[in-house]
């Protein structure tokens, strides 16, 4: 999702003007060689871990590319969720840019023909040796557009999982230890509410209410629940007693005041600051935040813990760099992917609060740092990622994002919103 980070972010330092970039020789796919500038868009931060690994990404392709200009565009990831069918379909595509991974995204473009195969790449470069198992899922896609498929039509430079994140002074101040069951996190959660705190930051206009939904769900499910929802692998039912608990609970949360009926039209950059002013005591989202709390929490102290109790957890590749089919300058953005997978920018990476696919491990000192590429990879060695539960069916964001607001709102019950969840994923599967 939004992935990552998933806010809409202005990329002002980034942005304020050309990189001087290099050229390089033609391609073997028809892309000129002649070639004076590269126009990339991404959405990331420009302190987010992925925004500064980037930057130096940029600043070590201009070492090697002579002569070539980067023309960087600031955009939003909501704003590429929305127009990039359209976008990429015009002349004003970019030769390069971060997309979401997943079905209804990379998957639903690769169908539609508006990216490039980069197998050929994928083969020559040696990033396939790079990229685990779980990893690849994401980038590879079959003829339908479903993830796991037999063509490369994206490459993650990094990975990323959600947990709580926690103000440790709050815990302190009400006697609360770090929960390793789900009784004791409840507990937690209940203590806060009865004090008049609510407990959870949470974004109803955006990704962040499905995502706890989607979770409260997972503690139910097992891996072959995953690949029927995400892959059509079996039969999917939302009445069935994983997406009954996860929709009943989250209802069931807002009503104690575990989640705020407010939220329902905050969106994430709102919940990710409001946390960093210390509002929140817990706040359930993705590692993209992480290199963020690093640098803007001041006024207290602040940890991590993967929700207890679930042998499933959202998670999976970070975004995807995809070259669009109209790509006017594709082998410059086959090096510029390349540049993103090599050590030193890997490193860079994981010390400023990501997670790298490909870092030399002594590389990345930073002991935060260390900590949170250490649960990635506890993860990843019980095959604990479960993807979102936006992924399957072009525009289900959206009917997400509807769904679980009428839950906060209360204008809906659990089994009406499971049973309008149901219908716009039928009708959403491939034909």
């Amino acid at each position: 999702m939004f992935k990552r980070s998933r806010r809409a972010a202005l990329l002002a330092a980034l942005a304020a003007g050309s990189l001087a970039l290099t050229a390089c020789g033609g391609g073997d796919d028809g892309s000129s060689g002649s070639a004076k500038e590269l126009k990339l868009w991404h959405y990331e931060g420009p302190d987010s871990a992925m925004g500064v690994a980037w930057n130096q990404a940029i600043k070590e392709f201009e070492a090697s590319h002579p002569g070539v200009k980067v023309k960087f565009e600031e955009k939003g990831f909501e704003q590429i969720q929305k127009t990039a069918p359209m976008v990429l379909n015009s002349k004003d595509a970019p030769d390069i840019m971060e997309y979401n991974k997943g079905n209804s995204t990379a998957g639903l473009l690769s169908k539609q023909g508006l990216l490039t195969d980069l197998t050929p790449q994928v083969t020559k470069r040696g990033w396939d040796k790079l990229l685990g198992p779980t990893i690849q899922t994401t980038a590879k896609y079959d003829a339908k557009g479903v993830m796991g498929g037999d063509k490369w039509f994206g490459i993650p430079n990094y990975a990323e999982y959600l947990q709580v994140y926690y103000n440790k002074d709050m815990f302190e101040k009400n006697n609360l230890k770090v929960p390793t069951t789900f009784d004791e996190f409840v507990t937690a959660l209940d203590t806060f509410a009865k004090k008049g705190i609510t407990p959870l930051s949470n974004a109803g206009a955006e990704y962040m209410a499905q995502q706890y939904l989607y979770q409260l769900a997972l503690t139910k499910a097992d891996q072959t629940w995953v690949n029927n929802f995400e892959r059509y692998t079996g039969k999917v039912d939302f009445h069935d007693a994983a997406w009954t608990y996860g929709a009943t609970t989250f209802a069931d949360w807002v009503k104690k005041g575990y989640i705020a009926k407010n939220s329902v039209s905050i969106k994430a950059e709102d919940a990710g600051t409001t946390f960093i002013s210390g509002k929140f005591p817990m706040m359930f989202s993705g590692s993209w935040w992480y290199g963020r709390f690093q640098k803007e929490i001041k006024n207290f102290e602040w940890d991590t813990f993967l929700w207890p109790d679930t042998n499933l957890t959202l998670g999976s590749s970070g975004n995807l760099w995809v070259v669009p089919q109209g790509s006017k300058n594709k082998d410059l953005a086959y090096d510029f992917i390349d540049i993103t997978m090599k050590k030193g920018i890997q490193n860079t990476l994981g010390n400023n609060g990501g997670v790298p696919v490909a870092a030399d491990e002594a590389g990345v000192t930073d002991a935060k740092s260390k900590e949170l590429i250490k649960n990635f990879t506890t993860l990843t060695g019980k095959n604990a990622l479960a993807y979102y539960p936006d992924w399957p069916v072009a525009g289900f964001y959206d009917t997400f994002v509807t769904q679980t607001q009428k839950l906060i709102n209360g204008s809906a019950t659990p089994d009406k919103v499971l049973t309008d969840l149901q219908k716009a994923y039928d009708s959403g599967l491939p034909k």
